[in-house]
C-alpha cells in the first residue's frame, strides 16, 4: 500500500471550512468571544447585545454614558479583535 502525502489537520479543517462556506460564521463567532477579553470585563458587563452585520460589530449599551469614550477607542479594539482572530472579520464598530 503506498502512502499519501500527509497534510496538518489544521490546514485540512480549514479548508473543509471554506469548502462548505462555514470559515466566515467560525470567525465572527470567535470575533464576538474575544470581546471581553479585548473590551475589559468593566466594558463587557456593560454591553448587552453583540451581533456583526456587514461586516461592522453592532454594540448595544446599557450604559450610554460609555458611548463617548468607547467612540475614541473604536479603531483599537477593531484591530485588536481582528488580530484575535487573524483574520479581517470586522471594518467599524456601531455603538448603540
Amino acid at each position: 500500500m503506498k502512502r499519501r502525502k500527509s497534510e496538518p489537520i489544521d490546514e485540512v479543517l480549514m479548508r473543509f471550512l471554506r469548502l462548505y462556506g462555514l470559515e466566515s460564521p467560525l470567525n465572527e463567532y470567535r470575533l464576538i468571544e474575544f470581546w471581553p477579553e479585548v473590551a475589559g470585563e468593566l466594558i463587557a458587563s456593560a454591553t448587552t447585545d453583540l451581533y456583526i452585520s456587514n461586516q461592522k460589530l453592532i454594540v448595544r449599551l446599557s450604559q450610554p454614558a460609555l458611548r463617548a469614550d468607547l467612540m475614541m477607542m473604536r479603531n483599537k479594539f477593531v484591530n485588536e479583535l481582528n488580530a484575535k482572530v487573524g483574520a479581517n472579520v470586522i471594518i467599524d464598530i456601531i455603538l448603540k
